[in-house]
């Protein structure tokens, strides 16, 4: 859910850096809003008497009616002032000079907005009063004071936004007010325990420095950040954390109250509020299961289109867009609902780039403009200026094969033209279309020496670049297994999820298992990316398509886990999110199995422990764990 500048890495702050994000580059005249719009700024009361900072940029030509492009945000509507504008505005380039009026919120409880702040909050579908809100309730009530309000509107309202701003712009499409035409919800926040700061009921330890973004409290209306990152003072993560230690340890981080003799502080009492939230709720118990947003996507408006938009290297959010395509597609039959994902990291299709990477990975030129021009604009003209029938000239699905690095279209996702196949982890490191003589093969999890998520030696505020790294570093290590193909003689095309099926035992009672699917580049491989990092070629390069860690014992319930029993044979099915990818002929697939993967994913004892955020440094273990061969993955083939 991380998109905008902070700290020299992308991630979350104001709405005046979204808009720079989202619009870098729109004019050579950083003067353009200001001389084209008028800004002004209002308080939206809401049902509850509550009242939300609002900041609307109506265009200075009044001769026609525009829609209204509307962005809840809790990253800062900035710069505040009636004087004060931002060099850029709305979704893109093209559309800040299209002819739209342009509105940001703070929501309830962040910033320059009245209330109380709650990450996630819950959706209330049964709502007995006026005391009883959510975010639908709020963006009811302010697309309703903005049409009736804001002169020269033509009564249509679309939302949008990346990452946080996404999942509200989600919210904005359940029980939507009737002026609410399009809402593009992109890189959207599904549901905090398989997106951001978990996956799967492992902790992104990674996800560290960003927690006190969302729990610092905060009681009245305000133009200053009032929150502080934890200064870890090295540049050095992967040291940092495995010096620090249990998570327990990391609890000093989240006490802001000064006390004068620190002997007196209780030692397990927090004041951020979010990290106290993570500590006392470990498993996906009523708490997560409410603030999720998938589940109440199935009564959608046909009234209301969606533009779902997402990167495949998207390492925050890709649980979210993928869940909530599939599930309003699944349930809204007769609704306007389009898919969009592009070779893109978080919120990258709304830079300007005109060179596309990701990380060290080149996928070619003016991709995000195409999006941004292309798709997008013609998406929110269509529904907000034009007739707005399902007609929009638009395929179900864009989607960019990040193999072959070329744009394609579908009238379904996945295609209707697959095959799900089945690949056997074979000895002799051999990834195989034939189940053999089940054989098994082991190695040793050493906490004290954690498989690296990244080469990099760095201090992150989350991570980003590793998921399109060079996995060759992982796979030269003697705890990672590694299974892969024979050189392709053809392309083989993967459009969906992938499944797998491990079959595996530890001497422990717990461990994480990590899948990550690999495409081996031929030796012959030509550097294409001036700014590949200098250690690195592109022969031989292992791009990481997908990857995913579970929690071993989340693996039948990530409500009630429950321990391994030690040397016994086991089943963990892994679900990784879709992929289109392209392994083209000359090339290899390769799959690697791991049980650490740090600091990306916190330490699993490997050891049973009912709260990981309790855990004693004793429960940490070093174990063997196995990998039988009977284990699979299950891909989703194109024909």
């Amino acid at each position: 859910m991380l998109i905008l500048l902070l700290l020299g890495s992308l991630s979350f702050t104001s709405c005046s850096e979204t808009q720079k994000n989202e619009a870098d580059g729109a004019t050579n005249n950083d003067s353009y809003v200001e001389d084209h719009f008028n800004k002004k700024e209002v308080t939206i009361e809401m049902r509850d008497g509550i009242k939300l900072h609002t900041t609307i940029y109506s265009p200075k030509d009044t001769s026609q009616a525009y829609p209204i492009l509307l962005k809840r945000t809790p990253y800062s509507c900035k710069p505040y002032g009636a004087n004060e504008y931002p060099a850029n505005i709305g979704p893109n380039k093209y559309m800040m000079k299209q002819g739209y009026i342009v509105v940001y919120q703070d929501v309830r409880g962040r910033w320059m907005s009245e209330g109380t702040y709650d990450n996630m909050r819950a959706y209330i579908p049964d709502k007995q009063s006026e005391k009883d809100i959510d975010e639908s309730s709020d963006t009811y009530d302010t697309i309703d004071w903005l049409v009736k309000n804001v002169n020269n509107n033509n009564g249509k309202v679309g939302t949008w936004g990346i990452s946080y701003p996404g999942f509200y712009a989600t919210y904005s499409a359940i029980d939507a007010h009737p002026a609410l035409k399009a809402a593009s919800p992109q890189a959207c926040i599904g549901d905090f325990f398989f997106d951001d700061f978990h996956h799967n009921g492992a902790y992104l330890l990674s996800y560290f420095r960003a927690t006190s973004l969302f729990g610092t409290p905060k009681d009245q209306p305000i133009d200053t950040a009032w929150y502080k990152l934890p200064d870890l003072k090295t540049e050095d993560q992967y040291q940092f954390f495995l010096d620090a230690g249990p998570l327990s340890n990391l609890n000093k981080y989240f006490q802001y109250d000064p006390v004068d003799d620190p002997g007196l502080r209780k030692e397990n009492l927090v004041d951020d509020f979010f990290w106290q939230e993570l500590i006392d709720h470990p498993n996906y118990d009523s708490v997560w299961q409410k603030k999720g947003i998938i589940q109440h996507l199935k009564n959608i408006k046909p009234s209301v289109a969606t533009m779902v938009v997402g990167g495949w290297f998207d390492a925050e959010d890709l649980y979210g867009p993928l869940e909530t395509y599939k599930t309003i597609e699944a349930y809204n039959p007769e609704n306007y609902n389009t898919l969009v994902f592009g070779p893109w990291d978080h919120g990258g299709w709304a830079r300007s780039n005109p060179k596309n990477t990701v990380g060290n990975y080149y996928f070619g030129d003016s991709i995000s403009d195409f999006f941004q021009q292309e798709i997008e604009s013609r998406f929110f003209e269509h529904f907000l200026k034009n007739d707005g029938d399902h007609n929009s000239g638009l395929p179900e699905a864009y989607v960019f094969d990040s193999g072959k690095k070329v744009w394609k279209t579908f009238d379904s996702w996945p295609p209707k033209n697959i095959v799900r196949q089945q690949w056997y982890l074979s000895e002799n490191q051999k990834l195989s279309k034939t189940k053999g003589i089940e054989q098994k093969m082991t190695f040793v999890s050493d906490l004290k020496r954690p498989v690296p998520y990244s080469e990099d030696i760095k201090t992150v505020f989350t991570p980003r670049k590793y998921m399109t790294d060079d996995q060759r570093f992982a796979a030269r290590r003697p705890d990672v297994l590694v299974f892969e193909t024979e050189v392709l003689e053809e392309d083989f095309t993967l459009a969906g999820d992938i499944l797998a099926r491990l079959m595996v035992s530890t001497t422990g009672t717990d461990a994480d298992w990590i899948v990550k699917v690999i495409d081996v580049h031929p030796a012959d491989t030509k550097n294409n990316n001036e700014d590949l990092q200098g250690h690195l070629k592109m022969s031989n390069y292992h791009l990481m398509v997908r990857s995913e860690v579970m929690r071993g014992k989340f693996r039948n319930s990530f409500s009630e886990p429950e321990p391994f029993v030690p040397n016994q044979k086991t089943g963990v099915n892994i679900k990784l999110q879709d992929v289109f990818h392209t392994f083209k002929k000359g090339h290899k697939l390769q799959v690697q199995v791991q049980s650490t993967w740090f600091p990306l994913i916190d330490l699993n004892p490997q050891t049973f422990v009912p709260n990981i955020y309790k855990a004693k440094e004793s429960d940490f273990t070093t174990q063997s764990h196995t990998v039988f061969t009977s284990s699979s993955i299950e891909f989703t083939v194109l024909e």
